[in-house]
């Protein structure tokens, strides 16, 4: 007869069994396996957020918005996109979404087939924080990101962005972000999305502590999406670039492509481009690149200029 003990130990290594043989290779794919095209022209996507003065619903507008500038639906993007950029891949931006409702993303899902058009990823803004001292708002910010990665996988996207949100303006705790990125990682391994941090925030999402997350959660299913110019606001330009090759050395499926961004206080930061391809090409890169314009002016005209010197360089 089995003491108590016995029993509870047992049961524990059935469960673990259990959890373990829900992740195995029959039920997915042990690791992500995007067949990312070879032609540079097929490699380029558009993402919503420079566009936020023209399409609805948005958190917020950029400080040159037009307030009687036209505005088109998400499901209209991809369209818009194709036609005037002749590009048939977006990443939609979270708050462009009216819904996570089955209908709704349906209904999305089949005007990009009509369009032509793919999601390459999701850029979410997550609110929850990864490394909050309470747990509850470690288990909001898990069940946001499920929400957004069965979003991700119903319209196809290989890729979901997520956000590390603050917690009381206290620092990142890199054991608490790490364990609430595994349970995250786990489930979208199931559904077969990659996720992405970005050098975004430069507190809670620094390019170095990025890459120190990463290599402690150490999972296939999760990599850094590089961002040309975000760390420029934040760091002299020598840690700026060696944060983006840092980004790039753990990048798998997307980038951000940027010429110059506004900081908060209006200066303009310029991005060495020519600089920015060499370490994309140094380290082997062969995702997608998403064009992300994100200063004043017009981000019809910005795109345009991306694209034709993402085109450029990647030749």
């Amino acid at each position: 007869m089995k003491t108590r003990r016995e029993f509870l130990s047992q049961s524990a290594l059935l469960t673990a069994g259990t959890l373990l043989s829900s992740f195995d290779g029959a039920a997915y794919p042990t690791q992500p396996h995007i067949a990312f095209p070879a032609t540079p022209h097929d490699r380029l996507a558009v993402a919503s957020y420079p566009f936020r003065d023209f399409i609805l619903p948005a958190e917020s507008a950029s400080a040159s918005a037009s307030p009687t500038a036209p505005k088109m639906e998400l499901a209209e993007f991809a369209a818009h996109v194709k036609s005037r950029f002749k590009l048939n891949k977006i990443e939609p931006w979270s708050s462009h979404f009216r819904s996570l409702e089955p209908k709704y993303l349906d209904d999305l899902h089949e005007a990009l087939g009509k369009a032509g058009s793919a999601v390459v990823n999701i850029a979410f803004d997550g609110g929850h924080s990864f490394y909050a001292a309470d747990r509850a708002e470690r288990d909001r910010a898990v069940a946001d990101n499920k929400r957004w990665i069965d979003a991700a996988a119903a319209l196809g996207s290989p890729s979901l962005r997520t956000h590390i949100a603050s917690a009381d303006n206290q620092p990142p705790d890199l054991g608490r972000c790490a364990a609430t990125l595994l349970r995250i990682v786990e489930y979208a391994a199931t559904r077969n999305v990659v996720i992405h941090l970005e050098n975004d925030d430069g507190v809670t999402e620094d390019p170095v502590f990025l890459a120190k997350l990463i290599e402690k959660v150490n999972s296939p299913w999760l990599h850094g999406l590089p961002d040309f110019g975000n760390s420029l606001m934040h760091k002299i330009p020598e840690d700026a670039y060696a944060g983006l090759e840092a980004m790039f050395n753990h990048a798998y499926a997307i980038c951000h492509v940027k010429q110059s961004e506004a900081t908060e206080k209006g200066a303009n930061v310029h991005v060495d481009l020519a600089y920015a391809f060499a370490i994309l090409k140094r380290t082997g890169f062969r995702g997608y690149l998403s064009m992300e314009y994100d200063n004043s002016g017009d981000p019809y005209k910005g795109t345009e200029e991306l694209i034709a010197k993402s085109l450029q360089f990647l030749s």
